[in-house]
């Protein structure tokens, strides 16, 4: 699919600075946050303390390096309200992610930046050939989830007509994408195959009942094999969008047509990649641990924030006309590789392999457990409905191929288990993958 002479630019200034012009903005304002930062957030104001840095040794880019870590954990510390640069009178909304200690990770925004957000998601949805004729429907879930209203906020701010649906009611959704004339759709790239495959159910054909074109997906990791899935189950340019609460949202970076990497909104924060381990910075083109600085943000600006996301990032000016940095993929995260056996896996690894098999669908489980002191990995993976109807042999074949591409391409024994066509249960937001057994 490709729909490139609709995309545009739109922040020219902005999005096709130079390299120089880029780094030079970056440095003036890299300056101004961490001055209001130390002035206005004990927790960094001591970290900065411990580490020997005061705010006028911060004048460039470069100066970044000498500047201390933030950690998800700190928020969680500092909950609710700690982390807060700005009065409290100043914030206008909170957004947030749940939390798997209890407590969710939370975020004050000013108006500056739901402003500044709402800037960075207008971009994405240009990229993606969103304009004032176009009609975009929202199937992330709205309220503290960043998802709903960031795409929401970014679709508006570039005249479209939007659907706020929110997640879940499948039927529903897909009623009002045919019935109103949908030509993007923004959600979860699991939530999109699960709509695609229903409306194949439904007898609808997407080239002929349906007008969409193209759509931005994220808030999960997803593979260019499962792109092309979305791409041929509902005719569409996939394109995908990253964020995050602590950052701003949706939109800090973005695909364009061009699929060849996610720009950063430079402006407003700067992407370095470090080495996870010792925490040094990385050059583009190798990959590492990504970290942003919010550089605009004035309710909770985050400095040095450890993603733990892992992806390469990419300097080189980009054929739609874009000069910002772009991002690789996420490869997986540092927080949830699994070490099986000795041997890093990550679920992205094992995406990789399922989508290039004939005969299953993208959907899949990995369940981890210790047995007689071994660690033990299963492959749920689905069948598709032929592949379930077709006979014994070949439906064993067919698993032990799988097993060997696990074996060659991840390096570890996996006991495959294919299971019934849609037995893996689905999600509206961000998809399950992996039940590790070893942490109950």
């Amino acid at each position: 699919m490709s729909n490139r002479s609709s995309a545009r630019i739109y922040n020219p200034n902005m999005e096709c600075m130079s390299r120089d012009e880029i780094h030079a903005l970056q440095g003036e304002r890299l300056a101004k946050t961490v001055r209001l930062e130390y002035e206005n957030v004990p927790m960094y104001r001591k970290r900065m303390q411990e580490a020997g840095v005061k705010p006028e040794d911060i004048r460039t880019l470069e100066d970044l390096q000498y500047l201390p870590f933030t950690e998800k954990t700190d928020l969680r510390d500092e909950f609710p309200f700690g982390l807060l640069a700005a009065p409290r009178s100043e914030i206008v909304r909170i957004q947030g992610s749940s939390g798997t200690t209890g407590k969710p990770i939370v975020s004050g925004y000013t108006e500056n930046d739901v402003e500044v957000w709402t800037e960075m998601v207008a971009r994405a949805m240009a990229a993606a050939g969103v304009d004032e004729n176009s009609i975009v429907q929202v199937a992330y879930g709205y309220g503290l989830f960043t998802g709903g209203l960031g795409a929401h906020q970014g679709a508006s701010r570039v005249g479209a007509m939007v659907v706020p649906m929110s997640s879940g009611n499948t039927q529903r959704q897909i009623m009002m994408m045919k019935e109103l004339g949908v030509t993007h759709l923004c959600c979860t790239p699991s939530y999109c195959t699960y709509l695609g495959e229903t409306v194949r159910e439904m007898g609808i054909d997407p080239e002929r009942d349906l007008k969409l074109q193209g759509g931005c997906f994220g808030a999960e990791p997803w593979t260019e094999g499962m792109r092309q899935h979305m791409e041929e189950l509902l005719h569409i340019d996939a394109l995908n969008i990253y964020g995050l609460t602590e950052i701003a949202g949706p939109g800090v970076s973005f695909e364009c047509l061009e699929k060849q990497g996610m720009h950063v909104n430079e402006d407003h924060v700067i992407a370095e990649i470090i080495d996870p381990a010792t925490g040094k910075q990385l050059p583009c083109g190798q990959a590492g641990e990504l970290v942003f600085t919010t550089i605009t943000k004035t309710g909770m600006p985050m400095i040095r924030y450890r993603t733990h996301d892992i992806c390469v990032l990419d300097d080189r000016p980009c054929a739609c006309g874009r000069t910002t940095l772009r991002m690789g993929r996420i490869t997986g995260r540092t927080d949830d590789m699994l070490v099986i056996r000795g041997v890093n896996v990550f679920p992205s690894q094992i995406e990789t392999v399922l989508v290039g098999v004939n005969g299953v669908a993208p959907h899949y489980m990995l369940v981890v457990d210790r047995v007689n002191s071994t660690d033990t990995l299963e492959v749920q993976v689905e069948m598709t409905e032929d592949m379930f109807s077709d006979t014994v042999g070949h439906i064993e074949t067919l698993r032990k191929t799988i097993v060997d591409q696990i074996k060659s391409v991840v390096g570890i024994s996996a006991n495959v288990r294919l299971v019934a066509p849609k037995s893996i249960p689905r999600s509206e937001g961000k998809a399950k993958r992996v039940i590790d057994n070893r942490k109950l």
